[in-house]
């Protein structure tokens, strides 16, 4: 029998059997956010609707086609948000954040709305947690999303992770790549999707994350956007793949992959996994989460020219996923000890060093963004921590770091292999 009153076509209730794994996800990405300084932040579900039209880009299927947008009896237009980050710039800006000192590091967790077709790990209303870095152009805070966000999804148990990596360049490059683009597309426009041939002109960047079989052989053979990027952004992309390397995880380059929303610029990434389940076996590499930088968006929506990077991952699909293996908990962690890195070496050495502490339940803190031994020193003071970990270009290359007392100021050198034994010891004490 058929009920009078049911929840929405995609949208769903969450019941007790299902939010254990909700809640799991929830506490995960707390506790490795915290770890690395993010603060959290909710903002309204409602914005106006220029927001997204302007922040997002008026020609993306999101604006187009996928918005749940409404009048109030006041006249004002509304939209249920389809996507977190326009809303936290809007919120970092209309909330004097701009003040605060760099880098702003928000997480988010929470509901999000998008008309499309309803299928499995995907409604029309879904979650998400995401987190946003404002403030900071470094390729290391590129990589530091990255290290989160792959640390998340292998602290929920999730297997077979893949990253795929790409720069789409920015203000400086990309709009002769999509000349460039436009012009290929013109010239195979009878094989492309009806849906592609009216992106030629105006969005040829969408047309390579199009699914059609058809669109993706054009695509293959079509120009790369790494073969088009400025001196500016190629050195940018090289040295956020450095930082991967040195973490060695698992990513490889996709030279087609871009994101669906106009803001990103430069490097963009996605993660996948392959799946056993049954309900998401028809759904292409099971694509977990993605983002990337949008240095562009701030100054769009009325703040100045700021750098920032931001990723959001699906709460359904990864429940969905995380019901093939165990739950377990992790506990809240602040930081204890201050990691100061000099030198490129250093830094691209040091998320990984980092690494080793959050494995043994030791919080670090840390300043990546910053060069100057006295600025990071003062930090670290400020934050209260015990000791301070001076990890600099010398010491990188012996595979030592120095240890200093912030009390005292003593200082002493270790070999890096003893150095989360020798921490855990003087903690104890």
């Amino acid at each position: 029998m058929r009920l009078k009153y049911q929840s929405p076509t995609g949208m769903h209730d969450i019941l007790d059997r299902e939010y254990k794994y909700f809640r799991k996800i929830y506490d995960v990405v707390e506790n490795i956010t915290n770890f690395y300084n993010f603060k959290k932040i909710e903002t309204p579900i409602l914005e106006e609707t220029e927001l997204f039209s302007k922040g997002i880009g008026v020609a993306t299927d999101v604006v187009q086609k996928e918005m749940f947008s409404l009048k109030t009896k006041g006249g004002d237009s509304l939209t249920l948000r389809p996507e977190g980050t326009a809303p936290v710039i809007r919120a970092y800006l209309e909330r004097g954040m701009q003040s605060f000192p760099k880098p702003v590091k928000l997480w988010y967790f929470g509901p999000y709305f998008r008309y499309e077709r309803p299928q499995a790990g995907r409604f029309r209303q879904f979650w998400q947690f995401g987190f946003e870095t404002i403030g900071e152009e470094s390729p290391a805070i590129d990589a530091e999303i990255v290290l989160i966000t792959y640390s998340i999804l292998k602290a929920l148990k999730l297997e077979k992770i893949t990253i795929e990596v790409n720069s789409i360049g920015a203000g400086c490059c990309r709009p002769y790549y999509k000349k460039l683009l436009s012009g290929y597309f013109k010239s195979k426009i009878i094989s492309l999707c009806a849906n592609c041939r009216k992106k030629t002109r105006d969005n040829p960047l969408r047309i390579l994350d199009c699914k059609e079989e058809k669109c993706q052989r054009v695509v293959a053979q079509g120009p790369q956007t790494i073969d088009h990027l400025c001196k500016i952004c190629r050195r940018h992309f090289k040295e956020f793949l450095e930082f991967l390397d040195e973490l060695e995880l698992p990513y490889h380059l996709n030279p087609y992959l871009v994101r669906g929303l106009d803001y990103y610029t430069k490097t963009v990434f996605e993660f996948f996994s392959e799946s056993e389940s049954k309900e998401l076996a028809g759904i292409s590499k099971n694509s977990l989460a993605g983002g990337g930088r949008y240095d562009g968006l701030v100054k769009l929506l009325g703040g100045k020219d700021t750098p920032a990077i931001g990723l959001a991952a699906g709460v359904d699909r990864i429940m969905e996923l995380m019901k093939q293996g165990p739950i377990r908990f992790s506990p809240k962690l602040k930081p204890q000890i201050f990691l100061i890195q000099l030198g490129s070496l250093a830094k691209r050495k040091s998320l990984k060093l980092m690494e080793r502490f959050r494995k043994v339940k030791i919080p670090i803190a840390e300043s990546l963004g910053r060069d100057s031994l006295r600025t990071q020193l003062k930090i670290a003071d400020k934050i209260g921590v015990k000791y301070a970990l001076i990890f600099g270009q010398k010491e990188a290359l012996e595979g030592k770091i120095i240890i200093r007392h912030m009390t005292t100021g003593k200082q002493e050198i270790i070999k890096l292999e003893k150095l989360t034994k020798e921490i855990q010891k003087r903690l104890k004490k």
